[in-house]
């Protein structure tokens, strides 16, 4: 027996008025979902618990089996596992976002912030403005000061840590969750250290709002990545192995350092796979063939996280976000299917959201999301989709990180 498990970021929504009321999972072409829900079981569940903030570090280790009511110390220290960084006794992680603000004369506080992911900056470009930054004179005065030191990642997700860091009441917003709001009482509060580190993004704003990088990105009509953004601040994270608790092996395919941090943790292995960007154009093709191949060489099973719809969501792109969910199943689920079935292995399939992204926010929500349980050897004829609405007429679990695994794992 195999077991799958198949992500689609944030691809689960609420009714669109430009989609007559539909949600983007009832628009898409999804004719392989269908096929799927109509044999197997619809149900839906809570990912993210009450009191959190809804997103993927919480709705992944649910999905994952780990409670974060017990477990949770912040999203930036899973994403620092991804890359081998340990947290000494009183450091804190945050998530160093690079991001847009408007550009204009108006004060720094009085500035929107447009875009989460600076544009979309690709990595080798992310990678070089957070190193000049860092390297400026005057900011990195006022970051020694600080603490803080930087780790680049190839992507716009960079990871700063702060040596003697006091995250006692402090309050840091996601920012892909205020998109076209202004900063002012978006920043970081709560303490002096949020005090501190408000401060060195305005400064970070000076440094690279007329960086060549963003002068060029500008008059190619890009977004400038001119600021960065700290956030999801924690301590360090110690998961129990996920081998010694359900007695499987696994391997963790994705693009986003979050699910290789977090896959790290639990002792899972990790595959990287070329061209994976986490974005609409990712390499679908080259995510199945990984899967596939950790479960032909011995895994119990394996997870395939698909970022694409929930950042399509962040970006204010509803027809990319219905184009990934048909990508998703199309050219990753099809081929899975197709392969598993002819495979002659019996399998057990899951494909759910980890959170629902809205489209009339462009934010993340802690409702219940669809998931679908497929099993090769059973046809219950539910004569259901894969939607939203259907998933409401099954099974309802309002503990995730106590029921997705454990319902993969039944027999």
């Amino acid at each position: 027996m195999k077991y799958i498990v198949v992500i689609g970021d944030g691809m689960a929504d609420n009714p669109v008025p430009e989609l007559e009321g539909k949600t983007p999972l009832q628009h898409a072409n999804i004719p392989v979902l269908d096929a799927l829900a109509k044999k197997g079981e619809m149900g839906s569940v809570k990912t993210c618990p009450e009191g959190f903030p809804p997103g993927s570090d919480i709705g992944i280790l649910a999905i994952c089996g780990v409670d974060p009511r017990v477990n949770y110390t912040g999203r930036s220290p899973l994403e620092a596992a991804a890359t081998g960084i340990q947290l000494a006794e009183g450091e804190a992680s945050y998530r160093c976002n690079m991001v847009t603000y408007e550009d204009g004369d108006m004060p720094f506080e009085e500035k929107k912030i447009l875009s989460h992911s600076g544009g979309s900056i690709e990595a080798e470009e992310s990678i070089e403005l957070v190193k000049d930054l860092f390297a400026n004179p005057t900011f990195k005065e006022q970051a020694d000061k600080a603490g803080v030191r930087v780790y680049p990642a190839p992507s716009f997700r960079h990871i700063a840590v702060q040596k003697d860091a006091d995250l006692e009441g402090i309050v840091m917003l996601a920012p892909h969750d205020h998109l076209g709001e202004v900063i002012k009482d978006l920043l970081p509060t709560g303490n002096d250290n949020a005090t501190v580190l408000g401060s060195l993004m305005k400064t970070a704003n000076e440094v690279l709002d007329q960086h060549p990088i963003n002068q060029k990105r500008r008059e190619e009509g890009k977004l400038p990545a001119n600021g960065v953004w700290f956030w999801a601040e924690g301590s360090a994270i110690i998961l129990n192995s996920f081998e010694e608790t359900y007695k499987k092996t696994g391997t963790m395919i994705s693009a986003v350092p979050l699910c290789h941090g977090i896959a790290n943790l639990l002792g899972l292995s990790v595959t990287i796979v070329e061209g994976a960007t986490g974005e609409l154009d990712t390499n679908y093709e080259g995510k199945v063939e990984a899967a596939l191949n950790a479960l032909k060489g011995g895994d119990d099973f394996t997870i395939i996280h698909i970022e694409a719809p929930d950042e399509c969501t962040h970006n204010g792109d509803l027809e990319g976000k219905i184009q990934s969910i048909e990508w998703l199943d199309s050219r990753v689920l099809k081929p899975v299917v197709e392969q598993m079935d002819a495979s002659g292995e019996d399998y057990r399939l899951i494909v759910l959201a980890d959170h629902k992204t809205l489209t009339s926010t462009r934010g993340h929500d802690g409702e219940p999301v669809p998931y679908l349980l497929y099993d090769s050897r059973k046809n219950t004829e539910s004569k259901l989709s894969y939607s939203e609405e259907d998933g409401a007429k099954g099974p309802y679990y309002d503990d995730g990180a106590n029921t997705i695994i454990r319902l993969l794992f039944e027999q």
